[in-house]
């Protein structure tokens, strides 16, 4: 069996830490990358883990890719600390490793839980990302936001899914969609050089509509119109920071 490497960024996340690595814990090698937590993550961390490793935040990618070069083994298993490995999705992954193959790596598809409910509609129901990958052949893009593996090989498609649980509460969650609003902004400004009324008024409502009423999140009760009123104001403020970069307005 191949053996693997499994990474966790953190970043003041004692209220997750426990169950992501205990989620991991069949991995031959379990890195946690943290972000100089000034809550008791390292602490946590430490029952389950030696390999701890420190480093400034930048953003996401950045954190990945500099963490990735030191798994000691080829294959990866990046899991955000709001998330979680389920026992299939373990069984299947250790099949692959068993078996072997010739992917560079695999995409997981997500179970996304919202104020206690997972949304089974609301525009998310595909969401998937790339987490099992060969070391080697892998690496993510490099963007602030919502980054993916760029991968130097066929990627393939596991079975099983992830639990993904972001929320804490509303005001952490909103304070998440504004720190994503201020790294996509940046982002943009590389590339789009104006911000309209198309981008202030129709993009926001049209984020809502996909997904309240196109992505069927009206069929997840309450938690779907908040979460899509959460898109909503994320969309919003991205091009509210990117007016504002542009016009270098603090």
């Amino acid at each position: 069996m191949e053996k693997l490497t499994a990474i966790i960024p953190t970043g003041n996340e004692a209220h997750n830490i426990e169950e992501v690595l205990q989620s991991v814990a069949f991995a031959d090698e379990i890195m946690v990358v943290d972000s100089y937590s000034s809550d008791n993550t390292v602490a946590l961390a430490k029952k389950y883990t030696n390999f701890i490793i420190q480093r400034e935040y930048e953003y996401s990618a950045s954190q990945k890719n500099w963490a990735i070069p030191q798994a000691t083994h080829e294959w990866i298993l990046l899991v955000d600390a709001d998330e979680r490995i389920t026992p299939e999705l373990k069984d299947e992954i250790q099949k692959i490793l068993k078996n072997g193959t010739d992917k560079a790596g695999f995409w997981i598809y997500r179970d996304n839980l919202f104020m206690g409910r997972r949304l089974k509609n609301s525009g998310i129901k595909g969401d998937k990302c790339i987490r099992l990958f060969r070391k080697n052949l892998c690496h993510y893009e490099d963007k602030h936001v919502h980054a993916e593996i760029i991968a130097k090989g066929e990627v393939g498609f596991l079975k099983q899914k992830m639990l993904h649980d972001t929320y804490v509460n509303i005001d952490r969650f909103y304070a998440k969609m504004n720190r994503y609003a201020t790294w996509q902004a940046e982002d943009y400004a590389k590339r789009q050089k104006k911000v309209n009324a198309f981008h202030l008024w129709f993009k926001p409502n049209f984020r809502f509509f996909k997904h309240y009423i196109i992505g069927g999140g009206f069929r997840d009760g309450f938690e779907g119109y908040v979460y899509a009123l959460t898109q909503k104001h994320a969309v919003k403020m991205r091009y509210i920071k990117l007016k504002m970069l542009l016009q270098n307005i603090s």
